[in-house]
């Protein structure tokens, strides 16, 4: 027995073949098996895309071991890390990389030292304090400094840059740590600020309207709600602009001064180590000892490159937790 208030029951999910709930009237099958099928294809694609990056990176890493194996059947891994000369055409050979491990330490420190704080302050002015038709002038500006080629950066350093810090400072020569410091934080300048501006804009606005309506002052809300907040993303840019430091390679070849020695002081020319294996690929003979020891080098390079991908991800963890 039927009960007089029974009402038909209808499906509530759109789905392709059931009746619309609206108009009763059943969907079109093929427009959603078009969908369904869009969806499968873009997922597929962006799988392989990236399947094939991984493959690109184990790949490289293999043919890096592969070539640089060799090496440590001729030197001692202590030596060839903690070697103080680097001198492969001698007789007998020194394959010490200490000096460009020093090099490439010193300079990624010292560019970040000028590129951090006037990446983070540049960010923060555009995104908290400059007016918008300001920013859109500027973010538009900085972020082009990006596209400048490595060796259009090196050229100005060399050409301009260089004789100024010579003449500034009276030293021997301007091609030295400092002045390839200056042009890496000018390199690295754009990231730092790209990536913290974003960071800094993705913060919620009600933190900034709550932090105002307690009576901070926008000083305060700044550096205390909004800076935090955003420490994460920060943090990212930071270590992504020393990486792109520590493994610029034209810039260091052309101003660094090229002299594998210990530096003692920030005016000494020196060679980090992507500029060492630019330099020396093309003299040194193909699968000899001078070949190896330099994808020994280029071993030790993406390790540090490793090691600061590895920093961000786990200071931008870290502090979204906290968040």
């Amino acid at each position: 027995m039927t009960h007089p208030e029974a009402t038909e029951i209808t499906p509530k999910v759109d789905l392709p073949g059931w009746p619309d709930t609206k108009t009763g009237q059943k969907k079109d099958t093929l427009t959603g098996r078009r969908t369904a099928i869009g969806e499968w294809l873009a997922e597929s694609s962006l799988f392989t895309i990236s399947l094939i990056s991984i493959l690109a990176l184990g790949l490289i890493m293999l043919f890096l071991l592969m070539e640089g194996a060799p090496t440590f059947s001729f030197v001692s891994i202590r030596d060839f890390v903690l070697g103080h000369f680097w001198y492969p055409t001698d007789e007998p050979p020194d394959f010490g990389i200490l000096p460009l491990i020093l090099g490439s330490v010193s300079v990624t420190l010292i560019s970040s030292l000028i590129a951090v704080p006037s990446g983070v302050m540049t960010a923060i002015y555009l995104s908290e304090i400059a007016p918008p038709k300001v920013a859109e002038v500027l973010k538009p500006a900085i972020e082009l400094l990006a596209s400048l080629p490595s060796v259009v950066i090196g050229f100005f350093g060399m050409v301009a840059v260089a004789p100024l810090m010579q003449e500034v400072f009276d030293i021997p020569t301007g091609l030295n740590l400092f002045t390839a410091s200056i042009m890496l934080a000018f390199m690295s300048i754009p990231t730092i600020c790209t990536i913290s501006e974003d960071a800094l804009r993705s913060v919620p606005i009600t933190y900034r309207e709550a932090s105002l309506a307690l009576g901070a002052t926008p000083f305060e809300t700044i550096s205390k709600v909004t800076v935090p907040a955003a420490l994460s993303g920060i943090t990212t840019a930071i270590i992504l602009g020393m990486s792109r430091a520590i493994g610029e390679t034209m810039v260091v070849l052309m101003i660094a001064g090229g002299a594998a020695m210990m530096p003692e002081s920030i005016f000494d020319p020196i060679r980090p180590m992507p500029a060492s294996i630019a330099a020396e690929m093309g003299e040194a003979p193909f699968r000899g000892d001078h070949y190896h020891a330099l994808f020994a080098t280029g071993i030790t390079l993406f390790l540090f490159t490793i090691l600061f991908n590895v920093l961000a991800m786990s200071a931008s963890r870290r502090f979204r937790l906290k968040g």
